[in-house]
């Protein structure tokens, strides 16, 4: 078989309501080029399907009819009542066209729901759609990452169809938890992959799938869960699902770490009042003071400046604290006088207030914005999708590129990125215009933007018990671990992937809610007292159960530290050194039941604790790849499969069965391919 290239490998992640694929490894691995909602829609033929759906438009053709031509003599109806029936020589035809409708969801069929396919005909025809799209050379391996929900003779179905279908020359089927440890590069983990509306947890121990205690398809453990946890705490303020679904992806929903109080539950008096806003009131009190005594004090500098130019005052600089009463009697100007000293005390006291109330400001903290776990309400961004003819009715124009907020109309905005359905410019057919003598019965649509204020639900989206039915998974699955002296090692390698998992803050409240639960400290005296063998009983402070000494015999070994075969083979040849009372065959005998017994206990103790953790923390994901940093480790799993598909295809070129080739698949048939599956 001749070696596979990196750019003919073609990658497919199948989900319940995203499907990732690629065709070609990058240099740098990237997250997936092609994204394809995971539906179907029901074409006109039976058993055939349709990407999106197809809908039937109505047009009506205005045709005129040729006017009849006056024989002579003759005088037209029209001439004669002097009026003219413009319908009478004209007719209507209604003709039918389909279109392409993709913003629509009416009649879709999704063929994966909670991680099990329910209609293999809808997955194969999206799978269809999707190598099409790709239009991928002959010679293209395939690799596939399958559902932990996924059966054998799934594993076999899909085996076939790619086979007969697409006559791929090799194709492998590898897990998601265990494309997920590749992407880390852990050997040993537990996998957390948090889907739309289910929960996998798997234990991953030296590459190799415990299938022993794994929890696959989780009910009631999705992001979906929390989106209708949202839509029952919000009913009452005319939330839709669509708006709660907006609310759960945006910045402001968030899971608050476990046992911290919601805002405005402790001091409503305080939280009612925003502190940043009163903080700059104050600051703005305090400006325009300093602003009034600043300026007073700037009009007594500028007259003692011009006081100093003129020659003024200087005498009375020279002669100051005396003054020369006889002066100012026989001039006559006393009243005068003494208003001019009481004003410069008042100039001098208003300059050090003004300079107090400005080294007052300028040490003042500046006011901070409360983060959002603080404030009782926030806003988020709702966009929606609306009739065209409604918004011109109500005066909204949508922008170019589908972006409208209500606010603002005429505003233009920066474009925000939106779906791959919602990138599309509303179009532009009116509904009853005629043109070019064609009317559509089309309904357009487009895009507008308003602001949405929510309180305090927004915290609330993990409240139905998600956290602990996810815990709970993931303690049994480490439990069920045969190897105990592993399980320490699964609770400290936590991998939490899934599209369910980018709420804000959720990963942080599971390793929180599995601490309180299941975590205790080192320093607990249980660790030490359930490390003791089992023949012995714990110590108590009257002395009642501690361990009685042994006989002579049996305290040979631990007192003098003998090795017992050392001790029987120097008795077999010298009888004289036996022990008094022992036969040397008897002797030899006991010390070799003895060392047996040690050996056996020896193989039965471990180092670490397996039944409780003592540490629980989560793997950081490489740093190697800065393709993945933006775009976030929630789909970690299709990076784990482009490593894979590269040790496989590439390096290794099938000596370790990494996939089945074709003439493999001609000898086993599709059920072979339980033999090659990673």
């Amino acid at each position: 078989m001749p070696p596979f290239k990196d750019e003919h490998i073609l990658i497919i992640a199948p989900g319940s309501q995203t499907t990732l694929a690629q065709l070609g490894l990058p240099e740098s691995f990237t997250p997936a080029q092609c994204r394809v909602t995971t539906r179907m829609f029901p074409a006109e033929n039976k058993g055939e399907w349709e990407p999106l759906k197809v809908r039937e438009r109505k047009i009506i053709r205005h045709r005129d009819h040729p006017a009849p031509v006056p024989v002579d003599g003759d005088t037209s109806m029209a001439e004669g009542d002097g009026t003219a029936n413009e319908t009478d020589n004209s007719f209507q035809e209604e003709e039918s066209y389909f279109e392409e409708d993709p913003t629509t969801e009416e009649g879709a069929i999704y063929p994966i729901q909670q991680g099990r396919v329910v209609d293999w005909s809808c997955l194969f025809a999206l799978m269809t759609h999707i190598y099409n799209t790709l239009s991928p050379p002959f010679h293209t391996p395939i690799l596939i990452i399958t559902q932990p929900a996924w059966t054998a003779q799934d594993h076999e179905t899909l085996t076939q169809f790619f086979f007969e279908k697409f006559k791929t020359p090799a194709f492998c089927l590898m897990d998601s938890a265990l494309a997920a440890c590749y992407a880390y590069a852990a050997q040993t983990a537990t996998v957390v992959d948090v889907g739309y509306e289910k929960c996998d947890v798997t234990a991953v121990n030296d590459f190799l799938i415990s299938d022993i205690g794994r929890g696959t398809a989780l009910a009631d453990c999705g992001g979906e869960n929390m989106t209708r946890r949202l839509s029952e705490l919000l009913s009452s303020r005319d939330f839709t699902r669509d708006m709660c679904e907006q609310l759960k992806r945006s910045g402001v929903c968030e899971v608050l770490p476990l046992d911290s109080a919601l805002p405005g539950e402790a001091g409503a008096e305080d939280t009612n009042v925003n502190p940043a806003a009163a903080a700059s009131a104050g600051a703005n009190a305090a400006g325009l003071k300093g602003r009034g005594s600043i300026g007073d004090a700037t009009a007594a500098m500028r007259s003692a400046e011009v006081a100093d130019q003129t020659g003024e005052g200087k005498e009375g600089e020279d002669t100051e604290g005396v003054l020369d009463v006889a002066s100012i009697v026989a001039s006559g100007k006393t009243s005068e006088f003494l208003a001019r000293k009481e004003k410069e005390k008042m100039d001098k006291a208003e300059k050090a207030a003004a300079k107090k109330a400005a080294q007052e400001a300028a040490a003042a903290p500046k006011p901070t914005k409360l983060p959002n776990a603080k404030r009782v309400t926030a806003t988020f961004h709702y966009t929606e999708r609306r009739p065209l003819e409604e918004l011109n009715r109500n005066g909204k124009r949508p922008l170019e590129n589908g972006d409208q907020t209500d606010t603002e109309p005429k505003r233009p905005k920066t474009p925000e990125p939106q779906d791959a359905t919602e990138n599309a410019a509303p179009e532009a057919e009116p509904t009853s215009p005629t043109t070019n003598g064609r009317s559509h019965v089309s309904e357009a649509t487009a895009l507008i933007r308003r602001d949405v204020e929510v309180g305090i639900e927004r915290f609330q989206a993990a409240s139905g018990g998600i956290l602990d039915r996810i815990a709970d998974a993931i303690h049994r699955c480490i439990l069920s671990l045969p190897e105990i002296g592993k399980r320490a090692e699964l609770w400290d390698n936590l991998i939490i992937i899934g599209n369910g998992s980018t709420v804000r803050g959720f990963k942080e409240a599971l390793v929180a809610k599995l601490n309180s639960k299941y975590l205790i400290s080192p320093s607990s005296a249980t660790i030490f007292t359930s490390e003791l063998p089992s023949t012995f009983t714990t110590p108590v402070a009257t002395g009642a159960n501690t361990p009685q000494p042994q006989s002579h015999l049996a305290n040979a070994h631990h007192g003098a530290g003998v090795n017992p075969l050392l001790l029987a083979a120097t008795t077999a040849s010298n009888p004289s050194l036996a022990p008094p009372g022992q036969h040397p065959h008897l002797q030899a005998q006991l010390q070799m039941q003895q060392y047996q017994q040690q050996n056996q206990h020896s193989q039965h103790q471990h180092s670490g604790h397996g039944q409780t953790p003592t540490s629980i923390k989560l793997v950081k994901m490489p740093e190697y790849f800065p393709e993945w940093k933006d775009a976030g480790i929630e789909e970690a799993a299709f990076l784990g499969a482009q490593v894979a598909a590269k040790v496989v295809f590439v390096v290794d070129q099938g000596l370790s069965k990494g996939f089945m080739s074709r003439t493999e698949y001609n000898d086993l048939g599709p059920q072979g391919i339980h033999e090659f599956c990673m």
